[in-house]
């Protein structure tokens, strides 16, 4: 009777790998290819015109792709996966330490650029820290990056970024309280907003 019971019992599916392209939070992406195709296109093609054929056009370009797949992902699944996130630090780093030798005072941006990570990184860690209800930990890893970028891009466009962050978040909720389409305790995901803030300030500066 043992055996036999054990030879009807029904394996279950293992989980898919977190780092697998296969895994749950791929979804939103592989079920809409065509829109974030087109969210790729007219963000690279922004950041091409911005940016110019610099030797740190391709940090923004990674920056750029890996930017519209968070994007897309966060809104549809409030999720900001490491897979996507945590390799961005290093390939940010690199490929903007590629830049600095050939880029004219690409030492002193440099410096900035891990300034900016550090001062945005901890700008959202207060905040989780001190309102935990009103961002994720994502949202904190995330900001690193972007700080990243920004501080390359010197003071001005960090503070532009970090200030669009906020503003277009705050006026997305506004909308969606005012056409009554979210409640006021309701969270709602405030990757795509960093996103955007942070394009915003690579456009204006870069």
């Amino acid at each position: 009777m043992g055996t036999e019971a054990a030879d009807e019992r029904v394996e279950e599916p293992s989980p898919r790998p977190t780092w697998s392209w296969h895994a749950d939070w791929t979804a939103p992406v592989r079920d809409r290819p065509l829109t974030v195709l087109l969210i790729a296109v007219a963000t690279e093609a922004a950041l091409c015109l911005s940016v110019g054929w610099r030797p740190d056009l391709a940090a923004f370009l990674y920056l750029g792709l890996v930017g519209t797949l968070l994007g897309v992902i966060d809104a549809h699944l409030r999720r900001l996966p490491d897979p996507l996130t945590l390799p961005s630090y290093l390939a940010g780093i690199v490929l903007l330490g590629a830049a600095a030798p050939v880029v004219d005072g690409g030492g002193g941006r440099f410096v900035d650029a891990l300034l900016g990570l550090a001062a945005l990184w901890a700008v959202f860690a207060v905040q989780w820290v001190v309102v935990p209800s009103a961002l994720g930990f994502g949202d904190v890893k995330l900001s690193g990056v972007l700080g990243l970028y920004l501080g390359w891009l010197g003071m001005d466009a960090w503070v532009l970024g970090t200030f669009a962050m906020f503003v277009t978040g705050g006026l997305y909720a506004v909308g969606l309280l005012v056409l009554r389409r979210a409640k006021r305790k309701e969270s709602m995901p405030f990757g795509p907003f960093m996103l955007l803030g942070a394009l915003i300030g690579i456009l204006a500066y870069a």
